[in-house]
């Protein structure tokens, strides 16, 4: 299980005029489930962007298990622990989806064996029940598809904190089924989770605390009572 210590204090991101983030403060300690929730314009993609390093931020400091990382690239901010997913995804159309696999585990490990970054790449697919599609081109999946290959792309990387960024949206019912067991096996496996879904039902299922976003600033915090996971 990973060290997890990940500590925002008073985060802010304006552009011009626009205090899109105001003073966002929240700390992760444990492999919790969160759920960050908010109307649209309430500043989480912003804020998931400042987390994950497309942006710097206007104030405020983000360590990451003892390393300050606001204001870092974002690769540097993946190799620290970090990583998200994004509403529309960034699969690499002209690889196939063991290829897809193999980019973020080589961006890791550039020096491991081949036989092994595979072995591994193999092992998520399953997990995403998605094997049977290695050789495909990533161009030839669903969207639902291409939302478990980004998953699985993540989990290469081998972050101790993921924020997934609207999992469910588009996605049909049977692969939400298992983009579910995804998130319960990754968090039983020791992980943070930062959801961010306009789904409250899956929201409120998933999650163990609740961030709530308006007009940028964290109104509340709460808990939530996880119902136990699905079938």
């Amino acid at each position: 299980m990973s060290d997890i210590n990940l500590e925002l204090n008073k985060i802010s991101m304006r552009f011009g005029g626009n205090q899109a983030v105001d003073h966002v403060s929240f700390s992760v300690t444990k492999p919790e489930l969160i759920g960050l929730i908010g109307p649209n314009g309430a500043g989480k993609t912003t804020l998931t962007n400042v987390l994950s390093g497309m942006l710097k931020p206007s104030s405020g400091t983000i360590y990451l298990n003892g390393k300050r990382i606001d204001g870092h690239p974002a690769y540097d901010v993946t190799r620290a622990g970090l990583g998200r997913t994004f509403q529309i995804t960034r699969a690499l159309g002209r690889m196939t989806v063991m290829e897809n696999m193999m980019v973020p585990g080589l961006a890791l490990k550039p020096n491991a064996r081949k036989a092994d970054l595979e072995a591994r790449a193999q092992e998520i697919l399953g997990m995403l029940t998605i094997e049977h599609l290695t050789h495909e081109l990533s161009r030839a999946l669903s969207g639902g598809q291409r939302k478990l290959l980004e998953l699985g792309r993540l989990l290469m990387l081998e972050p101790s904190v993921i924020i997934l960024d609207e999992p469910f949206a588009g996605v049909h019912p049977r692969l939400q089924e298992t983009i579910y067991k995804y998130i319960f096996r990754v968090h039983e496996d020791g992980k943070a989770i930062i959801l961010i879904s306009h789904d409250m039902g899956a929201v409120f299922e998933l999650s163990q605390r609740l961030l709530v976003l308006h007009n940028g600033a964290l109104k509340e915090r709460s808990g939530c009572n996880r119902r136990l996971p699905r079938p």
